[in-house]
């Protein structure tokens, strides 16, 4: 089944959801139609383990932003798993903006639910940092619209940068550069001036324990 699904993400990336038939995905695949079918029920079934895998693989990346966690290594680690996945997986990316511009259909109840409650969680996590004063006070959810925009056209607008940087491909540098300088304007933005020892930390959690 991972084998079909991972087939199919670059299908559905190319040609999207109209774009493309069953007997498309199976010759990906590189299987007999009829096994798709069997898994997956349909085209649509196909398609929603795609998105499901996509967005599993995309919420696994937040697990570092935490309350204990120093802020400048959690958004530093979130902004280079997000780099790496545009990188890695670009057509998970462009499977995703492309459903996004379609109006969501298969993806609106997932995000106002579970994404709407993830990015909730988060954002108190980012207001317990700030309490604590490890970093100023920020629009969490609008905080992280920016980390998705920035990371993501890496993958989506590929064919945009590459000709704009003089190469023929993005390579390691062109992701680490970006990675780099996405770090540096959102730890800077946020007022994370450097990252904090554990000593550092600790203080902070007891400072903010004795608060009345």
């Amino acid at each position: 089944m991972a084998h079909i699904v991972a087939t199919s993400e670059k299908v559905f990336a190319q040609a999207g959801f109209n774009g493309v038939s069953m007997a498309d995905l199976a010759r990906a695949a590189e299987l007999p139609k009829p096994n798709l079918h069997y898994y997956f029920g349909n085209k649509e079934g196909l398609y929603r383990a795609v998105l499901a895998n996509i967005m599993s693989v995309w919420i696994s990346a937040t697990d570092h932003i935490l309350p204990d966690n120093d802020p400048a290594e959690a958004l530093s680690k979130y902004i280079r798993s997000k780099i790496a996945l545009s990188k890695d997986r670009p057509h998970a990316s462009r499977v995703f903006a492309n459903e996004i511009l379609n109006g969501a259909p298969q993806l609106r109840s997932f995000l106002a639910n579970d994404l709407r409650a993830l990015v909730k969680e988060k954002t108190r996590v980012f207001d317990q940092w700030a309490e604590r004063g490890l970093m100023e006070k920020v629009n969490a959810p609008h905080l992280l619209f920016a980390i998705w925009a920035m990371t993501q056209t890496y993958a989506d607008f590929e064919a945009q940068i590459a000709p704009v940087l003089g190469v023929g491909k993005l390579g390691n540098s062109v992701y680490e550069d970006g990675a780099e300088t996405i770090i540096k304007l959102v730890l800077q933005g946020c007022g994370v001036k450097s990252r904090s020892t554990p000593r550092q930390l600790a203080a902070a959690r007891k400072a903010s324990a004795s608060r009345p």
